[in-house]
């Protein structure tokens, strides 16, 4: 696993998850190894460094994504770290959450926006 892809993923994975996105990684080492070298080698080493979008647009395309699909919230988690890292505002990402209440509905908006909350708890962005 020291081919450049691989390399560079790695790179850009440390960049938007930070701490997180390697904790991900480092829970498939024991159980599928391979998944975790196609995560970094696809998503982080050809997806993220392509030219066209920014880190923040693509980051708030994956908060929106993950808010729709409903049943991702450790991911929905980790990416709006993520989006935070590469320089979204909170407010971004509420947005975006809210967007997604007219297209994924009003309960998978709800539960994005309570893991939001959780993140901005964290982070000391707002009070409990």
């Amino acid at each position: 696993m020291n081919n450049k892809r691989y390399q560079d993923g790695l790179i850009k994975l440390q960049e938007i998850d930070g701490e997180a996105g390697q904790k991900v990684i480092d829970s498939l080492a024991t159980i599928s190894p391979d998944l975790a070298k196609y995560t970094i080698e696809f998503a982080f080493g050809d997806i993220y460094p392509r030219a066209g979008l920014d880190l923040k647009s693509r980051e708030l395309a994956t908060v929106a994504a993950l808010t729709a699909m409903g049943s991702c919230l450790p991911q929905l988690n980790v990416h709006i770290n993520g989006a935070l890292n590469v320089g979204c505002t909170p407010q971004e990402v509420t947005e975006v959450i809210i967007q997604m209440a007219v297209y994924a509905g009003f309960p998978a908006a709800l539960n994005a926006m309570q893991v939001a909350k959780e993140v901005f708890i964290e982070r000391a962005i707002i009070n409990s």
